[in-house]
């Protein structure tokens, strides 16, 4: 993720490799569309996403992509 708090090409492109995955969970694929929801703009992380993040990310199978897109979707959680 970009130190401005928005979803970087390289985070977008992985997101978008998730969505076109046939094996990645309902969570990683839910992660997934909110990073790229987010790229380019100011928006944030609703807390139903930041759940789902949090689920991708204690998963054992899933994989780097998904865990790197899951971490940036949780850095750009509201501070709320």
């Amino acid at each position: 993720m970009a130190k401005d708090g928005k979803t970087s090409g390289r985070v977008a492109s992985k997101a978008s490799d998730i969505l076109r995955s046939t094996s990645a969970s309902k969570a990683e694929k839910s992660v997934a569309a909110s990073a790229l929801a987010q790229s380019g703009t100011n928006k944030t992380t609703s807390a139903k996403v930041a759940a789902a993040a949090a689920k991708a990310l204690d998963q054992p199978g899933a994989s780097k992509a998904a865990k790197a897109v899951a971490g940036s979707v949780l850095a750009q959680k509201s501070k709320k």
